[in-house]
């Protein structure tokens, strides 16, 4: 097997601490459906990129806890958009390395905040305002 020589750095960074072997990555090739006419019926130039969570050496076991709950045990990225296989392997790891950062990203604890005197103020001031108009669609009340 001849060894395929790629732009992606080894090993593709993830996140700011986070780095991924290439060779924890499989690659595979078939035939594409996208762009080529007739020489996308004879070459292989669409390229699966498959990562194997659990497999992986590279990861915490926090951060492989945290990708199985959101992406399951195995993270695949397809990539069939250019006729060159080499084209299509770079945008496969590149949209590999997208769905692993944005899976491993812990979101920001939410800090509980009040609302302040005067908005409640302006908004108290609304529900009147918009109550008053609505008291004046009516029609009148009968004298009597």
């Amino acid at each position: 097997m001849a060894t395929v020589r790629c732009a992606m750095e080894d090993p593709m960074p993830v996140g700011d601490r986070t780095a991924v072997p290439l060779s924890e990555v499989t690659l595979r090739a078939s035939r594409s459906s996208g762009p080529g006419g007739q020489h996308a019926n004879v070459t292989a130039s669409r390229i699966e990129a498959v990562f194997d969570v659990e497999a992986s050496a590279s990861l915490s076991a926090e951060q492989k806890r945290r990708l199985v709950a959101r992406l399951g045990p195995q993270v695949t990225a397809v990539a069939q958009d250019a006729r060159s296989q080499a084209q299509n392997r770079e945008l496969a790891l590149t949209r590999l390395r997208q769905r692993l950062e944005q899976a491993l990203a812990v979101p920001r604890p939410r800090t509980p905040t009040r609302p302040s005197r005067a908005s409640l103020a302006r908004r108290e001031a609304q529900k009147r305002a918009q109550a008053e108009r609505k008291r004046a669609r009516q029609p009148p009340e009968p004298e009597g």
